[in-house]
């Protein structure tokens, strides 16, 4: 499969998008590569781009009293970029890091903005992706607020076991709120 195909492919599972306005969307997107460990945005930038990943891992994360925390993760088949940037046209609070050599598809900001104004389908499907966005953002909130730490080390297990070969010890605990100490023990301890 073409990475143009991919990225069809991913547009369209969640909703009907007719193939004149697909191939019309999809020809504005190019290639776009980086090595591991590159600020793909930093705070008080504007998000220029759109995202689909094809290849590799990045995180967005934020700096307090010289402490990181992470957000989250994105990885193939996804969309990356700071999406409140993306939604809002403000600058971003928080960095947009690769966490491994990446490769990308990618649309202009402004360029998407077009077309999803012009494009019902586009529009819906966006809308769609965001409400699902919304939803899991709401759960992590909710396992933060109310797990303990060996609760929320066994969900995010079960839900996303992939990213314990793919993400450092150090960014997973930070994302899930764990002393680094305490998430080797979880590690070593809990059955996976």
């Amino acid at each position: 499969m073409t990475d143009t195909e991919a990225l069809k492919k991913f547009l369209t599972s969640s909703h009907y998008i007719p193939d004149d306005i697909l191939d019309e969307y999809v020809s504005q997107w190019s290639e776009y590569s980086l090595p591991k460990k590159t600020v793909m945005t930093a705070p008080g930038q504007k998000e220029e781009y759109l995202y689909y990943i094809l290849e590799g891992v990045q995180k967005s994360y934020y700096l307090h009293n010289d402490k990181f925390y992470v957000i989250a993760f994105t990885y193939a088949p996804g969309f990356s970029g700071i999406i409140d940037s993306v939604l809002t046209g403000s600058p971003s609070k928080y960095y947009l890091e690769t966490i491994s050599e990446s490769r990308f598809l990618r649309i202009p900001v402004s360029t998407h903005e077009k077309l999803v104004e012009k494009h019902r389908s586009l529009e819906t499907m966006y809308r769609k992706y965001n409400e699902r966005v919304l939803v899991g953002l709401l759960d992590r909130y909710f396992e933060l607020m109310a797990y303990d730490i060996e609760s929320r080390f066994k969900s995010f297990v079960k839900r996303s076991p992939h990213l314990l070969a793919m993400v450092s010890q150090k960014d997973l605990a930070s994302y899930l709120r764990i002393d680094a100490t305490n998430f080797s023990k979880l590690i070593n301890s809990v059955r996976i």
